[in-house]
């Protein structure tokens, strides 16, 4: 491998991905426990002669199915954060697909981590006086630990750069 090319390979390389909890193993037992629920308590209904009910627990079922349908559908939505000597991009790649991409010079970028009292946190490039947010899709504890790699990966690149 010659110099030019391991100069263009990212020295940093980070997928951020939204967190979801319930594994597509966890869903299907989820929704059976559900389905299962609201079929016995519907047929109960059925037997005393309340018959409309149990269509409402069918809809009941439904809806909630959609519903992590949907959420499943945005989780696709991911940031793709690399760094080279060279660059810093962030691509932003939403549910459906479709991707932006923002470059910055790893000179002059700082990571900024906003703060709050009650824990919450936003996280920021700066550069030549602007910001750029990025990293919503992290919880508060994953935004700090991500600044604080991608600070360092920073200032590896810079003194890696400036030897």
């Amino acid at each position: 491998m010659d110099d030019q090319t391991a100069e263009k390979q990212a020295a940093f390389r980070a997928v951020l991905h939204p967190h979801r909890s319930l594994s597509p193993r966890g869903f299907l037992i989820l929704m059976s426990a559900i389905g299962a629920v609201s079929f016995v308590t519907g047929v109960a209904f059925l037997l005393i002669g309340a018959w409309p009910v149990l269509g409402f627990f069918g809809l009941d079922v439904g809806l909630v199915y959609v519903a992590f349908k949907l959420n499943y559908h945005a989780a696709r939505a991911h940031e793709i954060v690399e760094l080279t000597p060279e660059t810093l991009s962030v691509t932003r790649v939403a549910a459906s697909g479709t991707s932006q991409r923002f470059e910055f010079n790893p000179y002059w970028a700082r990571v900024r981590l906003a703060q709050w009292p009650d824990g919450r946190t936003d996280l920021k490039i700066a550069s030549h006086g602007k910001e750029f947010s990025f990293g919503r899709l992290l919880n508060d504890e994953e935004r700090r630990d991500f600044a604080r790699a991608l600070q360092q990966a920073l200032s590896s690149t810079r003194d890696g750069a400036a030897a």
